[in-house]
């Protein structure tokens, strides 16, 4: 059953390929001069900003684990697809298929756009309600990066105002080579800082996503432990949204956060 479902999601995708026509562009929010250069040095951020869907595949490494991503960027519906378990946010409740049972996680409502957050960055902090501001620099493993801090009005959808996030970039590139964030849980309203390290920019349409995400805790300035790491392939922008029905739960999921 999940295979015909993922082949189902895979014919959809190639359907909105086809279809694909000639998008309206939006207004391009204010942004300030600093944190546009950053944009510009990834690519025609553009492209991201005016696009209706996107989908990628993940390999989650160690434990082998693939997962297709489909998105609609408006409303971030979201399917994540893998052999084990379908997960998705219809837009307004996350959900699981086939049991929930079936996902080791604590949280449905924070993993199901985890990672959809971070491959996007810096694109999403485009969004409404997002504030970027130029920082003091920031030093980790003996380098110092020119730094940017994101914020959250406490209207925006789908994210808490009191996570953390602070892009650092590479002085040379201008391009993002780490994500140091913060994610208050039940268990810790003032968690440590984490960080996210952006390798191997690769380039799809104009727009460059980086291949590699790893991972890692903090300690005295530097990257210690390495807690995770995914690679990502095959990003797709589209100009048309998916089909919302297969952002809808299945007959045999459940709802869950």
């Amino acid at each position: 059953m999940q295979k015909l479902t993922l082949t189902f999601a895979s014919l959809l995708l190639l359907v909105s390929i086809v279809s694909c026509q000639s998008n309206v562009e939006k207004s391009l929010p204010e942004l300030s001069p600093e944190f546009t250069a950053v944009l510009d040095a990834h690519g025609e951020w553009q492209k991201w900003f005016n696009a209706k869907a996107e989908s990628y595949s993940m390999i989650h490494e160690g434990i082998m684990i693939e997962e297709n991503a489909f998105i609609n960027l408006e409303s971030r519906q979201i399917r994540l697809s893998t052999t084990d378990f379908e997960i998705g946010f219809d837009g307004y409740q996350t959900w699981i298929s086939p049991n929930r049972e079936a996902y080791s996680g604590e949280s449905l409502k924070f993993y199901h756009n985890l990672y959809f957050y971070f491959f996007n960055i810096p694109y999403v902090f485009t969004d409404q309600g997002v504030t970027v501001e130029k920082v003091e620099d920031k030093l980790l493993n003996g380098k110092k990066y020119p730094t940017f801090q994101a914020k959250f009005d406490a209207n925006t959808a789908l994210t808490n105002p009191k996570n953390q996030y602070f892009m650092l970039v590479n002085p040379e590139t201008n391009r993002v080579e780490y994500v140091l964030y913060s994610v208050p849980s039940n268990d810790s309203e003032n968690p440590p800082l984490s960080a996210l390290k952006y390798d191997d920019y690769r380039e799809s349409n104009g727009v460059f996503f980086p291949r590699i995400l790893t991972g890692y805790t903090i300690e005295n300035d530097s990257t210690k432990i390495l807690k995770y790491q995914v690679t990502i392939a095959d990003a797709l922008l589209l100009d048309e949204e998916f089909d919302s029905e297969i952002f809808e739960k299945p007959k045999e999921g459940i709802y869950a956060d």
